[in-house]
């Protein structure tokens, strides 16, 4: 059936016109050659892999540990790191094509915001900080072998209800903030006592629940074989979760201790 599409009519593949698309012989022996080749891997074509997205998630993972270390020793960076980490979410967020040096910044400066944040913490109870590590390694790996062994899986409905707790819990924080930025309360504000427990543990279920999307997102990428850029994409969606899921039971532990 011709077409009118330029692209299909001028092209032999798709009934074009031909003049010599058949005129080379091949012998039996280039066709055993041919047929006994090993088939292209993903990597081959340039396609997202589970393992090169591993390998790019552990690189700005490490990025973010040598920024986290700085931040340690230097915790009057962290709230200029947390504003130019801002900055450099936004723009890898709203990039149509992943940046490998734009995610690695980020992650560079998320990890001085956390280093800085994490010795603050550390200084007002003395052991919080490996409690905290312990407590987000434990929920990121019950989350990934749950979804690994298909016992959870993102749904429709799951997320439009993770959704709409996203926005009712991002009013709260905007709330909280102004009372606490205006001297009504103080210390974490309204998330203190046995309501901060209890809005602590559904944040760190709603963040479990971000990564499972995460982890179905680069499920997905594999399986349509999206371009290996988009790997990068894969680690900074999965790193700013990690980074929010440390960041909650970190302020629980301390609203408990506390």
């Amino acid at each position: 059936m011709a077409s009118s599409n330029p692209a299909f009519t001028n092209s032999p593949a798709f009934g074009g016109k031909a003049t010599n698309m058949n005129s080379q012989v091949v012998s039996a022996q280039q066709l055993d050659d041919l047929y006994g080749r090993p088939s292209a891997t993903p990597s081959d074509t340039g396609r997202m892999t589970y393992e090169d997205t591993i390998v790019k998630t552990a690189v700005s993972f490490g990025i973010l540990l040598v920024g986290a270390v700085v931040g340690w020793i230097l915790p009057a960076l962290a709230i200029p790191a947390a504003i130019i980490g801002f900055v450099l979410a936004l723009v890898n967020i709203f990039k149509k094509k992943p940046s490998p040096a734009l995610v690695l910044s980020y992650a560079a400066f998320e990890g001085v915001f956390v280093g800085g944040i994490s010795s603050f913490f550390e200084a007002e109870w003395a052991g919080i900080v490996t409690q905290a590590v312990i407590g987000t390694l434990v929920v990121v790996g019950v989350t990934l072998a749950l979804f690994a062994s298909g016992k959870i899986r993102a749904s429709k409905r799951a997320t439009k209800i993770f959704l709409v707790a996203m926005i009712g819990y991002a009013v709260f924080s905007l709330i909280n903030l102004g009372l606490t930025a205006f001297g009504v309360l103080d210390g974490f504000g309204l998330r203190e006592g046995p309501l901060g427990i209890v809005i602590g543990l559904l944040v760190i279920v709603m963040a479990s629940y971000s990564l499972v999307l995460d982890f179905e997102n680069v499920k997905t990428g594999v399986q349509r074989g999206a371009p290996a850029v988009y790997g990068w994409t894969a680690a900074f969606g999965i790193m700013v979760t990690v980074v929010w899921l440390y960041l909650e039971i970190l302020r629980l532990f301390s609203i408990i201790r506390n």
